[in-house]
């Protein structure tokens, strides 16, 4: 029986035409992994002093590149915990560029490295929800206790600007599809939700008490060049290691949406010229879901292989798997973006820079 998509899809007609992103001046090369030319949006042609934590990250490198490419000066702050060299490697020949390898639970070193900036892009967390409840303490320091110092380094250097990447997975599991950014949060289920709902928090807290302006984005997952975790990257290392068969978490009717890494950068960017409130809270997503298992099907396909799958059972995966996000970024459209690929394009092109690029396979 040939492979039926069940890919499903928001009618986003009712919000009006929304400004095509290919109008902006191009600011940044992306030839360097031969995807499109998205460019640095026309509305921050002034000069920024950026401060990007997790910056040999995976967004973190991609958005520093962004705006380096543009012309603004860029400060990377990262511990290489999870952070790749490679990552950095255009960024450092850049003179508009310094990479401060350190912690952020060091306050010392990041308020230092942090002195002079004009906004912050705080990119940093442990995002690895499946292992959460293996390690309780590292989301509470890595995603929680980093963010207060960041606001607190950020507070003693008179920055009032940030941007944070919160995650889809503070909605736990919604009641409402897809799920808006004034849903009710229900019960958490994973302790990385947790930490980042207390990140928000204390964001809120000292855009209120403070002075500061925040845009608050929470991500599905995220696809595209320099992508090292997530289930892409597990079901290929496992087709390589085995091609014949491919354990499945669950059992492959999980419906999740992701989002190209070059578009999220673009939402982020533009969410943060146009928002004028003390606190911006925006969803980024596409307006589509699909299942786990035509995921695998999109992956297989690009490969060429035809393993046999084998489920360990269940509606989800592990402790704080949501087995259905989808969520509603009518918000962020409002303001003129909308994506550039669908989830099928990202994760082919996830797997594309995967088999390119296969020292990552054995870093992780």
């Amino acid at each position: 029986m040939p492979f039926q998509s069940t890919t499903a899809h928001l009618d986003t007609g009712s919000f009006g035409p929304s400004a095509s992103l290919d109008s902006f001046p191009i600011g940044a090369s992306d030839c360097e992994f031969g995807f499109p030319d998205h460019g640095l949006p026309a509305y921050l042609g002034g000069k920024l002093r950026a401060f990007i934590t997790g910056a040999a990250g995976f967004i973190g490198s991609t958005l520093a590149d962004r705006l380096l490419a543009a012309g603004h000066e860029v400060v990377g702050y990262d511990n290489f915990s999870t952070g790749q060299e490679p990552f950095v490697a255009t960024a450092l020949a850049n003179s508009r560029y310094r990479l401060v390898r350190a912690d952020l639970l060091d306050l010392d070193s990041l308020r230092s490295a942090m002195a002079g900036s004009e906004v912050v892009f705080h990119l940093a967390a442990n995002a690895d929800v499946r292992f959460g409840t293996d390690h309780p303490r590292r989301d509470l320091e890595q995603n929680t206790i980093a963010t207060w110092n960041v606001l607190e380094s950020m507070r003693n250097e008179g920055i009032r600007r940030i941007a944070f990447s919160s995650t889809g997975s503070v909605y736990g599991e919604a009641k409402v599809i897809p799920t808006p950014e004034d849903c009710a949060f229900p019960v958490q289920t994973s302790l990385y939700g947790a930490s980042k709902v207390a990140a928000e928090g204390l964001i809120q807290a000292y855009c209120e008490g403070f002075g500061m302006q925040a845009c608050i984005f929470r991500f599905v997952s995220i696809m595209g060049e320099r992508y090292t975790h997530g289930h892409v990257f597990d079901f290929y290392k496992q087709l390589l290691e085995h091609p014949d068969e491919l354990r499945v978490l669950g059992n492959g009717t999980q419906r999740k949406s992701y989002l190209y890494v070059q578009d999220c950068v673009d939402a982020i960017l533009l969410a943060l010229e146009r928002a004028t409130a003390p606190v911006s809270i925006f969803n980024l997503g596409t307006d589509e879901y699909c299942q786990v298992n035509e995921s695998i099907q999109w992956i297989c396909d690009r490969l060429g292989f035809h393993p046999k799958r084998v489920y360990t059972g269940g509606d989800r995966g592990w402790i704080g798997d949501n087995p259905f996000i989808f969520l509603d970024c009518s918000r962020i459209r409002a303001l003129g973006w909308q994506p550039k690929l669908t989830i099928q394009q990202s994760v082919v092109r996830t797997v594309e820079y995967l088999q390119s690029n296969l020292e990552l396979l054995a870093a992780r």
